[in-house]
């Protein structure tokens, strides 16, 4: 009787281990269910080295925050993923599904057991930390930005020179924060010109305050910026934007202070292709810089839109707001009738921003309207909003300000098709630039560069006597600045007014007798006014002082013609025509020589 008991007491003992095997084996283990979500998810940026504050690429690791994990996983947190899914898919999209969310909730239950240690796939490994690869070319600051322990954010610009000896053909760039616990997010453009340059070396510190010149672009219709956990991916080489000599990244930090002073020194690499692009895309920046909130208001609505004058593909979508924005919204309305969402991110967050580029292009027929809807709250009930009570706000580059831009990158079929797309987009684009920066104005009228820069824009689209209104403000703001009256005289000249310009660069040459530019704008007006023979005399002072100015030798050619002076009016041409100026002013010189060869 006892050795039947113990019998089925064995019996019974066999079937227990077998069923705790049984459910072992169908519970998720870190090594075979959890580590490969995680590597595919976590590892980009939870990493040694990632821009995280911590690595997720260890069983213990993922264990010592398994119950966090879970938390903003549920909540679909994290991974940061902002756009509904319903929109369609963009390259790097990874949203964790229901089923891998249910699987690591019952990890959790089951106690987060490691597994077979030998089933766990290799951990993610980045070639010295750099997620494209080895880059062709690695820039940094000469001397690291130290943040103060500020209570408040700082943006802070920075002009990073790249050191190429003759053209390149970039195919992307991979950005590394230089300190994550402080750079939120980061603007990135190019300069062709010295001018952020110059505005970096008059701050006695690393980088300086202020905003981006209009020189500082998006390069050749390729959108340039970093976010925690982007890396956009490499284009193909055709797409390529190409780098000249000379050029700066132009690199705005939005640095989020710890309370401790931190040293920070962003990291960019540059990979190359071999042939130029043949290939060029087109941005398009949809969006209102009139924004007007006031206090309170949870429902703002701001809204644009453009239709396409030619047959195009959509590549990529960036949209861009500060913090009381909500939900944003970008549509395709087609020809036939028919919509698309192209953007929908319900609850925009200010800390994740991206580049969503298209898996598959989106063909778009002409006649396409790509229109956006964004939407505000700026009620004390929006958690994120930065003033506490609400405060009215307007259109401004600051943090505290707002902004509502919705970019998009459009590759047309043909060059013929992109000269047209551009040309209207740029106008667009200029005409809303020039609401706000008036709008800025309300807010700090004595801003110089503020001035300057709408003067320019006015100037660019044709509107001299706009421009005029803003240089004589900026003159009043600094009389003692040359450049303040050689703008002014410039654009009176541009507005027909001769006569009242000849002063304004009298009083610039006045404040700096060396200043090249004034003397061969002068001599122009002097020379349009048939005052040829003093216009000689400045001309040829201009050339001497800045032996490359082609309109001033272009002038001084005709000068010479009018006075007589056949042969040096064609000595001074053929120097002109040396420095290979632009097409339209080659097309000058040469019929004015071909007139006085006669």
């Amino acid at each position: 009787m006892m050795r039947a008991t113990l019998a089925c007491a064995l019996v019974l003992v066999a079937s227990v281990t077998a069923a705790a095997r049984e459910q072992s084996n169908s519970a998720p283990t870190f090594a075979r269910d959890i580590a490969p979500v995680v590597f595919d998810a976590c590892a980009s940026c939870h990493r040694p080295g990632g821009p995280a504050p911590f690595s997720l690429t260890t069983h213990r690791e993922v264990r010592q925050r398994a119950t966090q994990i879970l938390e903003v996983t549920r909540s679909r947190f994290m991974p940061p993923w902002k756009v509904e899914p319903s929109v369609g898919h963009f390259e790097g999209q990874r949203q964790l599904s229901s089923a891998e969310i249910a699987m690591l909730a019952d990890w959790v239950a089951a106690g987060t057991p490691e597994g077979v240690a030998a089933d766990t796939p290799p951990r993610p490994t980045f070639s010295d930390g750099w997620l494209l690869g080895p880059p062709d070319l690695i820039v940094t600051l000469p001397e690291a930005f130290v943040l103060q322990a500020e209570p408040t954010d700082v943006f802070r610009i920075f002009a990073m020179p790249l050191p190429v000896p003759g053209r390149r053909y970039v195919r992307g760039i991979e950005f590394h924060p230089g300190n994550a616990r402080v750079v939120h997010h980061a603007n990135i453009r190019v300069d062709r010109t010295p001018a952020a340059r110059q505005l970096d070396a008059q701050d006695p510190l690393p980088g300086y305050d202020g905003l981006m010149p209009r020189s500082a672009e998006y390069p050749d219709g390729h959108f340039l910026g970093w976010t925690p956990g982007q890396v956009a991916p490499l284009v193909a080489s055709d797409l390529a934007w190409t780098l000249e000599p000379g050029s700066d990244l132009v690199v705005q930090l939005h640095l989020q202070p710890s309370g401790a002073v931190e040293r920070v020194n962003p990291v960019i690499g540059l990979y190359f292709g071999d042939a130029p692009p043949t290939r060029t895309p087109t941005v398009l920046r949809l969006g209102s810089q009139g924004i007007d909130m006031p206090p309170g208001d949870d429902r703002y609505v701001i809204r644009d839109s453009y239709t396409l004058p030619v047959d195009a593909d959509l590549l990529a979508i960036q949209p861009h707001a500060h913090y009381r924005a909500k939900e944003i919204i970008g549509t395709a309305t087609f020809p036939d009738g028919t919509t698309r969402r192209v953007m929908h991110i319900r609850d925009w967050d200010f800390r994740w921003q991206h580049v969503y580029r298209l898996v598959q292009p989106l063909t778009l027929p002409r006649g396409t309207k790509l229109s956006m809807e964004y939407t505000y709250d700026n009620s004390s009930d929006n958690p994120r909003n930065p003033e506490v009570p609400p405060a009215r706000v307007r259109w401004g580059q600051r943090s505290n300000d707002e902004m509502g831009d919705l970019w998009f990158q459009l590759l047309a079929k043909s060059p013929r098709d992109r000269d047209a797309l551009n040309g209207e987009i740029n106008t667009k684009m200029l005409l809303e630039d020039i609401i706000g920066y008036e709008t800025m104005l309300q807010t700090t009228p004595n801003d110089f560069e503020l001035h300057d820069d709408v003067a320019l824009l006015y100037l660019g689209l044709g509107k001299p006597v706009d421009a005029v209104r803003h240089f004589e403000a900026s003159v009043t703001i600094r009389p003692q600045s040359p450049k303040a009256h050689y703008n002014l005289g410039t654009a009176l000249a541009v507005a027909g007014r001769m006569e009242q310009a000849l002063p304004s660069y009298e009083r610039a040459l006045a404040l700096d007798p060396d200043y090249a530019a004034a003397l061969g704008n002068m001599g122009s007006v002097l020379l349009q006014l048939g005052r040829s023979r003093e216009a000689v005399q400045k001309l040829e002072r201009a050339v001497r002082l800045s032996p490359t100015n082609i309109e001033a030798l272009n002038s001084l050619s005709a000068a010479y013609a009018v006075e007589g002076d056949i042969e040096k009016a064609l000595a001074t041409i053929e120097r002109a025509l040396k420095l290979d100026p632009p097409p339209a002013v080659q097309k000058m010189l040469r019929q004015r020589r071909e007139m006085l060869s006669k």
